[in-house]
């Protein structure tokens, strides 16, 4: 296992190191930072540019004067040392707003990026609680089909007395071998699932295997799987996954930044100017450094290239992409509606299936109790004992069934609202692409 691994691991414990190493959430950081350099890199327009631009030359040839082969005119190559030095400093003052538009955008990507990287820790995060959760439940699936043996032994072993003594047939004790042995495929079955459940969770959280590691090694997740009582009501749900749900936010943050795209389209209908200013440094009639000549230049640059069917082209390309951004929100916004009302609505299911399965747990009890006892005084059947631990297999199964059942239905109405149980805040270096993340 990875050197920072506990030997234990609860769940606050698994979704914090599923933050560092999940590898959706290390992808989704590099995207951010990728993003960032996006901005880096547009808000350069706005910033002055500087050229600069060197050349010597040394020679021995000998000056000489000779005509060119098509105007006559004299050809002079100089012999010694030649320099020359430049430099250029060049500020865009005016582009019809396509600079302050394209920052504006980049900026606003960046921000989705953001809210995108916590709608994908979200996601993961619920991925982790939900593969916790089955792991639980395989465990706990475990110690019930256990628990069902260990009774058939135990029927299996007074059958057999009964059986040495004459109390009863060869088919009632074959009855009880055939009940022993339908209950190991249950058991294997569930120390299976438990295997299988344990390796996925691994998977979600990152936890890779080492090469010196058995393939069954692997933390002890601990904990149980109880009741966190919620008292949630539609309207406050649908309130919070308003003003919650990150893929809200990041798709407002593009719809702006398509509104932005807009006016850096339209800029091509205007012209750019920009200043200039500049030196520079060449030999002059000596060889002597001292002796160069020198000369500060300023000026301004004006462009403008005219075609005004491409720029309307390019600007109903933005507005429709608008467009599409505006109506993707729209769509999500009624996708988590619905999402938080079937999440809810799965949530009032599973606390009234708790509310079942409990009652029948007990009642299943009672009746093992009395058909046991009723098995030993001789009045009842050994088919009625058997049919009885049955139901109570059954019925501690269903219990398991609904308790996981409630945690994940308040996992997923918790993420579908927004609320992921993690903090989020930007790092002091954006260009680290890190975004800082507590557990709470």
């Amino acid at each position: 296992m990875q050197a920072d691994v506990p030997g234990k691991l609860d769940l606050e414990q698994t979704l914090a190191f599923a933050l560092e190493h999940n590898f959706a959430i290390r992808r989704a950081r590099e995207s951010l930072r990728e993003q960032e350099g996006i901005v880096t890199t547009v808000s350069a327009a706005g910033l002055p540019t500087v050229s600069a631009t060197g050349s010597f030359q040394k020679s021995n040839l000998q000056s000489f004067q000779a005509g060119t082969q098509n105007t006559g005119q004299p050809v002079i190559i100089p012999s010694g040392r030649f320099w020359r030095m430049n430099f250029t400093v060049r500020q865009t003052v005016y582009a019809g707003g396509r600079i302050r538009s394209s920052i504006e955008a980049a900026k606003l990507t960046r921000e989705a990026a953001i809210f995108g990287l916590q709608e994908t820790i979200n996601a993961a995060l619920l991925d982790v609680r939900t593969r916790f959760y089955t792991v639980l439940l395989a465990r706990e699936d475990i110690k019930v089909q256990e628990q069902n043996l260990e009774l058939l032994q135990r029927q299996l072993r007074d059958a057999t007395n009964r059986f040495e003594a004459g109390s009863i047939s060869k088919f009632e004790r074959l009855r009880a071998e055939v009940a022993l042995a339908n209950a190991q495929p249950p058991l294997i079955k569930a120390r299976n699932d438990y295997r299988l459940a344990i390796q996925e969770l691994r998977q979600a959280i990152g936890l890779v295997h080492t090469r010196d590691e058995s393939p069954d090694q692997a933390p002890e997740f601990t904990g149980t799987l109880t009741i966190e009582p919620s008292n949630l009501k539609l309207p406050a749900a649908l309130a919070a996954a308003r003003t919650g749900r990150p893929e809200l936010q990041r798709l407002a943050k593009l719809f702006d930044a398509a509104t932005a795209g807009e006016l850096t389209a339209r800029a091509g209908y205007y012209p750019s100017l920009a200043l200039t200013a500049g030196g520079e440094l060449r030999k002059g009639l000596t060889e002597s450094f001292s002796d160069s000549r020198r000369g500060l230049r300023a000026g301004a640059q004006a462009e403008w290239t005219g075609s005004p069917r491409a720029t309307a082209g390019r600007i109903g390309q933005a507005e429709s992409l608008s467009e599409q951004a505006r109506l993707t929100l729209a769509a999500t916004e009624l996708a988590v509606q619905v999402e938080v009302r079937r999440a809810l609505s799965s949530l009032e299911e599973a606390t009234e299936l708790i509310g079942a399965t409990a009652q029948s747990v007990k009642q299943a009890e009672e009746a093992v109790r009395i058909a046991l006892t009723r098995y030993q005084a001789g009045t009842t059947p050994q088919l009625d004992l058997l049919q009885s631990q049955v139901a109570l297999t059954t019925a501690r199964t269903n219990q398991l069934r609904a308790y996981y059942g409630h945690n994940v239905a308040l996992a997923r109405l918790h993420q579908a609202m927004g609320l992921s149980g993690v903090e989020y805040g930007e790092a002091a270096n954006p260009a680290s692409s890190q975004t800082s993340t507590e557990v709470k």
